[in-house]
């Protein structure tokens, strides 16, 4: 058994689905292209090979139906795993989502059971615009009844895609596009990761410490925890020690470890590819004042997307998307140093 093998998101999408449909028959999978063409972000690719066309369901371009099968899927007893191909492609669907997938369990009193991963592609970065670009974490977040997950590695890319199959609760799986090691993107080669061969899960709400500090927290998931890193990296130059935490998880939200650890460094900063406005980051710096605001010692930051439809322009959209510059850029202002 190896256990030094490094694979790519897209790679650890794919296997953990597989292992998943070789020892559970009710779990199958659909969406635009994701049969002979593997998907157009890698998380289907080979699957069509081992399970064939009655488990691996290429669909028309009617994400209201798919969607809507999913759900009735899933209530008469299977575990559908539905593409949809982009996050934004929501609009179309939103019913199924929300008024279905996420309150059925409600609405039967407990009764059926709702068992479906919806995986969606999230991110800017690659001037797709702004039908194709967002990151809308906090959208399905604010809907009661989902659970919503958004990965930033290869470990828990498969961890956690393994715990929403598993899950009996309508799940959202929101993997970052730049994140999936294709070669036609640029990705960060920290998004790579050592990936057990044997089925793994990762449980829901339960953030990770990947670099202790004393200095000053920053929160952040999906894309956003490598750019939280590259900040990291280079605030240490200049003597700025900061704590970084993947979330993993919206729903559930780890508030426990965020507020143990803003109680060890008296500063906050979160940082989301979401919009700035309404999002995780006000809800996360929320949960740390509601709990204790005496544990901060100065005022908390929030690195986000501005208000505004993303720009179709290369230039326009890297000048609006949050980056390590804009994460150092705030943790010294709440160090009370020239940003």
């Amino acid at each position: 058994m190896k256990s030094n093998r490094e694979l790519t998101v897209s790679r650890a999408m794919a296997e953990a689905i597989a292992q998943e449909m070789r020892t559970d028959p009710s779990v199958f999978v659909m969406g635009e292209d994701i049969g002979t063409y593997g998907g157009i972000f890698g998380a289907t690719a080979g699957l069509l090979d081992e399970f064939g066309e009655e488990r691996v369901r290429d669909t028309p371009i009617s994400e209201t139906g798919f969607i809507g099968a999913a759900v009735g899927a899933a209530m008469a007893g299977m575990r559908p795993i539905a593409e949809l191909m982009f996050v934004d492609f929501y609009g179309v669907c939103m019913d199924s989502i929300s008024n279905l997938a996420a309150k059925n369990i409600y609405f039967s009193g407990g009764n059926c059971k709702v068992p479906m991963v919806l995986m969606t592609a999230t991110g800017g970065g690659y001037n797709d615009a702004g039908q194709h670009s967002q990151a809308l974490h906090a959208t399905f977040a604010h809907l009661p009844g989902l659970k919503v997950v958004a990965p930033s590695n290869a470990y828990d890319a498969k961890g956690l895609m393994i715990s929403a199959i598993r899950d009996d609760s309508p799940v959202i799986y929101m993997f970052h596009k730049g994140l999936q090691g294709l070669a036609w993107m640029n990705w960060p080669q920290s998004a790579a990761a050592i990936v057990p061969e044997d089925a793994y899960a990762i449980p829901f709400g339960e953030a990770k410490v990947l670099r202790e500090g004393r200095d000053v927290t920053i929160v952040a998931i999906s894309m956003m925890v490598h750019r939280a890193m590259e900040a990291a990296e280079a605030l240490a130059a200049d003597g700025i020690d900061a704590e970084v935490i993947d979330l993993r998880t919206l729903v559930p939200l780890d508030r426990k470890t965020v507020v143990e650890s803003v109680r060890k460094t008296g500063r906050l900063v979160v940082v989301d590819e979401d919009y700035s406005s309404y999002g995780l980051t006000a809800e996360v710096i929320a949960s740390v004042v509601e709990t204790d605001i005496s544990l901060l010692k100065a005022a908390p930051r929030r690195v986000a997307y501005p208000d505004i439809p993303i720009p179709y322009s290369r230039p326009m959209e890297d000048f609006a998307l949050p980056n390590a510059d804009k994460i150092g850029a705030a943790v010294r202002q709440t160090l009370g140093k020239a940003a």
